[in-house]
């Protein structure tokens, strides 16, 4: 078996100048739809204090009630975009859960915001399947995982919009105004995805086209990817970083609120600034900057290096999985709130590096005709995982540590967010084991 990638033929549905267009597009579609999913964790602590909630229901609101929803939907939506037009689909996806964002802003108790975030999982369950499958469309395999993580961009960028904007929205008007000003963007996209997005099927030449448009029934494109043992292995993986990400995500700002208050406020003021805005600004401007690098940087290295290996495409998230551990753990520990937000970059940065090459191979080692298909699935096991589960688990982790066991609520929250990056290691050990298939599967 040849170690080196067969680069695809050259198909050009659309030209270099709108590929790139299109890609700008779905980049700020993605980093809205990350906005008004993230937005919630800066403004955790003035909803807690308003509607009286404990940590595991912070969790539930921010991870549990959107994941469900987001996740069983993804894939008969993905169905659907495998023969129907993916622009129309997204622009509609884009449209519903910004609107929802903005009904959250409305809720009076913990029910009412739950319904509501379960909307905003609802309209984003439409955008990211159909997304990876038009980006696998309009660009060669060869310079896929690039392109995809430059999608993936849209995470850490969307979270530090989400921290930036919502901590000073919320800190001049208000937790409510802060759902309504992240909501009110999306219109807008939603119109520029229908109407100025191109949908490659009807470019594609004839024999592409009619692979592409070929319908395959659910159960036989299960069928093929129960057959493909690298997909299994890199959606563990890629589940369990998604549980640390999004769990640890709800309470990082908690952490530091109840752990460097006096530092917190002595900082805001120099800025002229709130406690939330200071941290919204601070943590966002610096995991996003890191997230950015990290998810650029994952995605070029997997394209680079698996031209000659494609072993590439799971040693650079498995070696980054390792790497993380010990550095976030030290920041967790240090004693001030500025060094341990400084040093939070590296573990930032090393954890967006699995984008690219996570997605880009669920796309490589499947038919065309079942790619959005492979990406619903793949975002089903991530995000039943990783966001359903983890925020729910690290504040309840949160909660027994601080009550039960005793520790209070400052090192409550820092005990669970040092126990829940442990589970690195276990990431690490699936995407190293996914060597051992990689190559197989991606070139059959």
């Amino acid at each position: 078996m040849a170690d080196t990638a067969t680069p695809s033929p050259v198909i050009n549905p659309v030209s270099s100048g709108y590929r790139r267009y299109a890609l700008w597009v779905l980049l700020i579609i993605y980093t809205l739809n990350f906005l008004d999913r993230q937005v919630i964790n800066i403004l955790a602590e003035p909803i807690k204090a308003e509607l009286g909630l404990a940590d595991w229901q912070l969790g539930m609101m921010s991870g549990l009630a959107f994941a469900i929803f987001y996740t069983v939907l993804g894939i008969p939506i993905a169905r659907i975009a495998e023969r129907k037009n993916r622009p129309m689909i997204i622009g509609l996806s884009v449209a519903a859960w910004s609107a929802f964002t903005v009904v959250c802003g409305f809720a009076q108790n913990f029910w009412q915001l739950v319904l509501a975030r379960i909307g905003v999982g609802v309209g984003e369950a439409g955008c990211t399947p159909a997304a990876h499958s038009l980006i696998s469309d309009y660009v060669p395999r060869e310079k896929r995982a690039s392109a995809i993580a430059f999608y993936s961009i849209g995470t850490p960028l969307g979270t530090l919009a989400g921290m930036a904007m919502g901590g000073l929205v919320a800190d001049a008007y208000g937790w409510r105004v802060a759902f309504m000003v992240a909501g009110a963007p999306g219109v807008i996209f939603a119109l520029i995805s229908i109407f100025t997005l191109v949908e490659p099927r009807r470019q594609l030449a004839a024999d592409i086209a009619a692979r592409a448009s070929q319908q395959i029934s659910f159960g036989a494109a299960l069928a093929v990817l129960l057959a493909k043992k690298t997909f299994w292995l890199v959606a563990l993986a890629a589940a369990i970083k998604a549980f640390i990400g999004y769990g640890q995500a709800p309470f990082a700002a908690s952490f530091f609120f109840r752990n460097h208050t006096a530092e917190l406020a002595q900082l805001a003021s120099l800025f002229g600034l709130k406690s939330a805005g200071f941290l919204g600004l601070a943590l966002g401007l610096i995991g996003g900057t890191a997230g950015v690098i990290g998810a650029w940087l994952g995605g070029v290295l997997a394209d680079r290096l698996g031209a000659k290996d494609l072993r590439a495409y799971v040693v650079v998230p498995a070696i980054a999985s390792f790497l993380a551990i010990p550095f976030y753990i030290a920041a967790i520990n240090l004693p001030s709130a500025v060094p341990a937000m400084v040093l939070l970059t590296i573990p930032t940065l090393l954890g967006t590096l699995w984008y690219g090459p996570v997605y880009a191979t669920a796309q490589s080692i499947v038919d065309p005709a079942m790619r959005a298909t492979a990406s619903a699935v793949l975002l089903f096991i991530i995000n039943l995982i990783g966001l359903g589960l983890g925020p729910v688990a690290v504040g309840a982790l949160s909660d027994i540590l601080a009550g039960p066991v005793g520790l209070g609520s400052a090192e409550g929250v820092r005990w669970a967010l040092i126990i829940s990056s442990l589970l690195g290691l276990v990431a690490f050990g699936l995407f190293w084991q996914a060597r051992k298939t990689i190559r197989e599967d991606m070139v059959a």
